[in-house]
């Protein structure tokens, strides 16, 4: 694939070729890409000359590197005890039977993918969940319909 082959090469022409470069240059892949592909990790460990086993490491390591196509919207709630207190899994399940899909999966329109993630940095104002780049919190069922339905409609 010769356009993720030179946007790799944009990114370390950008970052630099080193192991510190590794990080921003995978988020420029998820940037442009919205996923990285196995394609893309090859790409990065050839231009940065390591072995795809740390670039593969470092992609599967963390949540928000998504290294699978996802839906659209990617809505994660927060898995934390915190959260969980707090009624999580009352939210989630909100989510399953507007969406009809568990915590994995990606709708048919490929509109929409739920997944859980550790925290989110909302602890004080739990549940939350982040769609895309975009943080709610303080949920509760009729809160997270009412987002949800917001985005179905979009």
């Amino acid at each position: 694939m010769p356009e993720i082959k030179e946007l790799v090469k944009q990114l370390a022409d950008k970052h630099g070729r080193n192991r510190e470069s590794l990080l921003p240059i995978l988020q420029g892949i998820i940037t442009e890409e919205q996923s990285i592909s196995d394609v893309a990790m090859s790409e990065v460990a050839e231009e940065l000359n390591m072995s795809a086993a740390l670039v593969y490491g470092t992609a599967t390591f963390y949540s928000f590197l998504d290294t699978e196509p996802r839906g659209t919207y990617v809505i994660r709630i927060c898995k934390t005890i915190t959260c969980d207190m707090k009624g999580k899994k009352q939210m989630i399940q909100t989510i399953e039977d507007l969406l009809k899909i568990k915590v994995g999966e990606t709708t048919k329109d490929n509109k929409f993918t739920l997944l859980e993630t550790n925290c989110l940095g909302w602890c004080h104002k739990g549940p939350a969940m982040l769609i895309n780049s975009t943080p709610y919190d303080s949920l509760d069922v009729n809160k997270i319909t009412e987002i949800i339905m917001e985005y179905i409609r979009k």
